[in-house]
């Protein structure tokens, strides 16, 4: 698709996802042992020949550049790229990005020079395989000027989205943000017959946040609106004097924007069908290479889990457990429920006995360790008889160390949890 240009929205500050975004973007964060979030958008653009890419960065942006340059580099004999945009502020405007079209909109002069007809705005931070070229090919059959990613949710689902009311032919007619009220849910609701929908119940039409403009249709409306959010205000001012179509998506999709979210869909990975499975041949998701040896396992017990690239767990359990790259496991620890980032480096043998004679923990978690409902964020240093297992059951809590976010304990980034500590 030669005439379609992606741009991927880089997301705000990620306050739902924090302590996991205290150093990085949203887009930058690890998922299913290997990958980072960004890799999705990217490798749904690539999959289906979309090679002019441009991501719109603002925040904690400096990860998410390094994994972005290391890992796609497009050949120099073609006109595909990938191009990072920082927010930046100019003589004209020294404002940071205030919302999804106003990030657009600050950028549109690079959107001009593109020589494409359309352009399909995506986002940094979600779970999904869509065909992008059937997105593209129901774009131009509907003669439509934008259309939008949209997915059937519950009426209790509702509130969470922007949700649209269409006609029979599948135009929209209305858009409301995270409608609340029961009489404005009562007057967005969408009979089962207009999207032939067999599952019951899923009569409210959410919007995915992903949309397909024409190019000039785009640049008209951010030139000419002032508005900052595409779901919000763009998209319900433009819908009675243009062309705008719903494109139904049946498949799995995951906005991974809170805690739970992200520790839910890491775990469901490991499990003997998946709802997002990374294994799939004919759609791959790309990331960048590593060049690490193959896990090492000595004696270990595992049930459903996903074990990573160059780590080594020695004599331990691991249970319905995600384990990130260069991660190490010491002896005698169970592990369940577990999402570990891994490392991003190996500590040399000096290193270590440096670490012993500071009275520091090396990387990775100790031995004789219980750790259950956690997320252990990169870089970690867990110390030998360690649990981390919320015995007081909280469901949200703050502490130098660590945070418990809807009952799932967080340790951040290049944390220390002392030999013995309990929670």
């Amino acid at each position: 698709m030669k005439n379609v240009l992606a741009v991927i929205l880089g997301g705000g500050r990620g306050t739902r996802l924090y302590p996991l975004t205290k150093f990085r973007a949203k887009p930058a964060v690890p998922i299913g042992g290997k990958f980072r979030l960004i890799d999705i958008p990217i490798s749904n653009c690539l999959h289906w020949n979309i090679r002019k890419i441009m991501v719109l960065t603002q925040f904690n942006t400096a990860s998410l550049h390094r994994h972005i340059s290391q890992s796609y580099r497009f050949d120099g004999f073609s006109d595909g790229f990938l191009q990072i945009l920082a927010a930046q502020q100019t003589i004209e405007d020294s404002n940071w990005y205030q919302g999804t079209a106003d990030a657009v909109r600050k950028n549109i002069h690079y959107i001009k020079h593109q020589k494409v007809e359309h352009v399909v705005v995506l986002s940094g931070d979600q779970l999904y395989r869509i065909n992008l070229l059937d997105f593209m090919n129901y774009h131009k059959e509907k003669k439509a000027d934008i259309t939008i990613a949209v997915k059937p949710v519950l009426r209790e689902q509702a509130g969470d989205f922007g949700i649209l009311q269409i006609n029979d032919l599948l135009r929209i007619v209305k858009f409301v943000e995270k409608p609340k009220t029961n009489a404005l849910l009562d007057e967005l609701f969408t009979p089962n017959t207009y999207l032939d929908i067999k599952e019951n119940n899923l009569n409210y039409i959410a919007s995915m946040g992903i949309y397909i403009f024409k190019k000039d249709v785009l640049i008209d409306l951010l030139e000419h609106n002032v508005k900052e959010d595409f779901g919000r205000e763009v998209i319900p001012d433009a819908l009675a004097e243009r062309q705008v179509f719903a494109y139904v998506f049946n498949d799995y999709w995951e906005d991974i924007g809170t805690i739970k979210a992200f520790f839910e869909a890491n775990l469901d990975f490991a499990n003997p069908i998946p709802h997002f499975d990374f294994y799939n041949e004919n759609t791959p998701i790309f990331t960048r290479k590593r060049f690490l040896p193959g896990s090492k396992i000595e004696h270990c017990d595992v049930h459903y889990s996903l074990i990573s690239d160059g780590s080594i767990i020695e004599g331990s359990k691991l249970s319905n457990t995600i384990i990130g790259t260069r991660s190490l496991i010491r002896a005698n620890t169970y592990l369940e429920r577990v999402v570990m980032m891994g490392a991003d480096f190996y500590e040399s043998l000096e290193e270590k006995a440096e670490n012993t004679q500071r009275g520091r923990c090396h990387v990775g978690v100790g031995q004789n360790c219980i750790i259950r409902n956690a997320i252990l964020d990169k870089n970690v240093r867990i110390g030998d008889q360690v649990r981390l297992l919320n015995e007081k059951g909280l469901m949200n809590f703050s502490h130098d160390r660590y945070s418990i976010v809807d009952g799932i304990t967080v340790i951040p980034k290049d944390m220390e949890i002392p030999d013995g500590f309990v929670i």
